[in-house]
């Protein structure tokens, strides 16, 4: 992918003059992380609104700060769905010399033949996969090829992912990523299912519309 690179300004604007700030053609975004203090920052809304839906979480941007160049993950990124716009970006930054550890994204392509002879379905486990690299070797995705899946049962593993040179995957090997399943199961049995707790990642700003 190549190189992308965002202009910033520094901001002051918090709380509700934030509105005024969007309002203005502005994204609030705030950047932390490697040996710097938390810093409230804004971007031109309608250029970073191009090219921030074409980053993964483990891609690189270059943030211009006051004549500095920060490379930077994005870590959340805040969205007003009804308008489809982005209203407030985390930025990570990291030292491109320094390992660091980052979730990257698992896409699924081709055609299972359990699915299109035996009617099977593809139960999927996991959808992204944890990893250690520089950030220059960073992947943006795990391509998993789903042909592979030839009848009911078959399954693709971490084990089965080939990571490139550089980058170590911190997932257990024997854990499922995708299962070809029966669609006919007999239903189960009526159990207690605990709500999955969910943990949001990212520092947020707290900022009133």
């Amino acid at each position: 992918m190549e190189k992308v690179v965002l202009k910033a300004t520094k901001r002051t604007q918090t709380g509700k003059q934030v509105s005024k700030l969007r309002r203005a053609g502005q994204l609030p975004a705030v950047v932390y992380g490697h040996h710097m203090d938390t810093t409230l920052i804004s971007l031109e809304a309608h250029s970073a609104g191009l090219l921030l839906p074409k980053l993964t979480s483990s891609s690189i941007v270059t943030i211009e700060l006051d004549g500095k160049s920060i490379p930077a993950l994005v870590r959340e990124r805040q969205k007003n769905y009804i308008k489809n716009e982005l209203i407030h970006v985390d930025f990570q930054a990291v030292s491109l010399n320094e390992k660091l550890h980052a979730s990257v994204a698992i896409h699924f392509h081709g055609v299972s033949p359990a699915v299109k002879d035996y009617n099977a379905m593809i139960v999927h486990s996991l959808n992204k996969l944890e990893v250690e690299a520089l950030p220059n070797d960073l992947p943006e995705r795990f391509e998993v090829d789903l042909a592979g899946l030839a009848k009911v049962g078959d399954a693709v593993h971490v084990r089965d992912i080939a990571a490139p040179a550089g980058v170590t995957i911190l997932n257990d090997p024997e854990m499922m990523i995708a299962i070809t399943t029966a669609t006919h199961e007999e239903p189960v049995a009526e159990a207690e299912v605990e709500a999955p707790e969910v943990i949001e990642k990212g520092k947020k700003e707290e900022e009133e519309e």
